[in-house]
């Protein structure tokens, strides 16, 4: 059983975030606080509307009345055709199709159907073998994952570690479960994996809590295409190592845009440093299935350890179902069928692997046309690899995000920069947008 004793500093912690959530509401009193009325604050500050999804209807409302040649909606994160039409896999659409009723309206398990874990195993680690003792449970999408790691390997009031650059709806996951945010540099001055930052943040807050959980989100590293390489994995391995037996560590390697990364067997290369890891530290897989399999909106994805022991495996599989439960019950059963169905037909298989392959192709063109665009107008990018986002360090995003809007380019404006969805948008206006990014940020 996974047990977190309640220290004295982590009470100290809870009560500083009530006291502060009580001074934030005698202090500024009405407008900051108007939007609760029944609701509890819960120290959480909630916008009206997601800002994505609020650049994104705007876009759509600049389309409507202009036309989709004069708007660029670089905000979405799936894969569009040229036309802005959604991609999915003919042959997976195929399969959806000839579900028979109870492959997708009878209830799931709650940590899956077992031809899914089996599936979703082989299709998170490719030819890729583990040594030690592998577990899935099926969750919704890569999200249900990052939630059951934090939920079962950290305790309340505890920070996740994770780089400054990442996915926005991590804090929102860790708020919600009353954790935290930590993060390290994840570049340095010349454009590597900073292992000396990461480090040092890992030691730091292991003085202070006797756990943690670490997201490390590669390949394809959402939201700047960057993607660790091996010797970055062994540098990790080899920090991590020097931990303490009596901590624990949990490190989540959010793999969600792996497939798309480029060759499928190359970019899992990493997987068996992972397997070089001391007892104390538990290497969890967030794969989803959703995006690499096209089926979004199924919220289709699995939690994968690689544990050194059954016992540790086993408690993975218990204590996680046991969340499953809690939240969501369990994981639509329909995107189960459909992954279960592909890999028990290996024709099949071949056919959803070459199409992928091919938008795959596609989506590489995109990323190259603009990072080529962006040397040529003098745009610094973050280091990027492949992926379905390119980033843009600078100093006012969202000034610089309301300029391009006017203009008809829709970005979304993060805390360090704006964000590119060369996912959603054709190679032209990918080799279009660069120069007019570098012109509004010089204005």
């Amino acid at each position: 059983m996974v047990f977190c004793p309640i220290s004295v500093w982590r009470i100290y912690r809870m009560h500083l975030g009530i006291i502060y959530e009580r001074c934030l509401f005698y202090q500024f009193g009405g407008d900051n606080m108007a939007e609760f009325i029944m609701a509890a604050q819960n120290g959480r500050n909630i916008p009206t509307e997601d800002k994505i999804f609020g650049i994104s209807r705007r876009a759509n409302e600049m389309i409507n009345e202009k036309g989709p040649d004069a708007v660029v909606n670089a905000t979405i994160g799936t894969l569009l055709d040229d036309d802005g039409d959604l991609m999915v896999l003919s042959s997976v659409d195929d399969t959806y199709m000839g579900l028979e009723p109870e492959e997708y309206a009878a209830y799931a398990p709650i940590g899956g159907t077992p031809a899914y874990k089996k599936a979703a195993i082989k299709a998170a680690l490719g030819k890729y073998e583990p040594k030690g003792y592998v577990e899935a449970v099926a969750t919704p999408g890569g999200t249900g994952s990052i939630r059951n790691t934090i939920a079962n390997y950290s305790c309340p009031g505890d920070k996740v570690l994770t780089s400054d650059w990442h996915w926005a709806p991590y804090r929102t996951i860790t708020s919600e479960i009353g954790r935290s945010i930590d993060t390290y540099q994840l570049f340095t001055e010349d454009g590597q994996f900073n292992i000396e930052a990461f480090s040092k943040k890992v030691h730091e807050i292991l003085e202070i809590q006797d756990r943690l959980v670490i997201i490390i989100n590669t390949p394809a590293h959402n939201p700047t295409g960057y993607a660790l390489s091996n010797e970055d994995w062994q540098q990790v391995v080899d920090c991590l190592s020097y931990v303490a037996p009596e901590n624990r560590i949990a490190l989540l390697v959010d793999a969600a845009y792996i497939d798309f990364a480029g060759d499928e067997d190359k970019y899992r290369e990493f997987l068996p440093i992972l397997e070089t890891l001391p007892a104390n530290i538990l290497p969890i897989i967030a794969y989803s299935m959703s995006k690499t399999f096209t089926i979004y909106g199924m919220r289709c994805g699995a939690m994968i350890c690689l544990a050194p022991t059954r016992e540790i495996a086993e408690e993975f599989k218990r204590v996680c179902e046991f969340s499953s439960r809690g939240t969501w019950s369990n994981s639509a059963k329909a995107g189960q069928s459909i992954i279960a169905n592909i890999f028990a037909d290996e024709e099949l298989l071949k056919k959803v692997t070459q199409e992928r392959k091919d938008i795959r192709e596609m989506l590489l063109s995109r990323g190259k046309a603009f990072e080529e665009e962006s040397i040529k107008a003098g745009l610094k990018i973050v280091p990027f690899d492949a992926g379905f986002f390119a980033s843009i360090p600078c100093d006012n995003p969202d000034e610089i995000s309301a300029k391009l809007e006017k203009k008809g380019i829709f970005l979304v404006p993060l805390a360090m920069g704006l964000r590119v969805s060369i996912a959603s948008i054709s190679e032209e206006k990918c080799r279009r947008i660069p120069a007019e990014i570098k012109r509004a940020m010089e204005e």
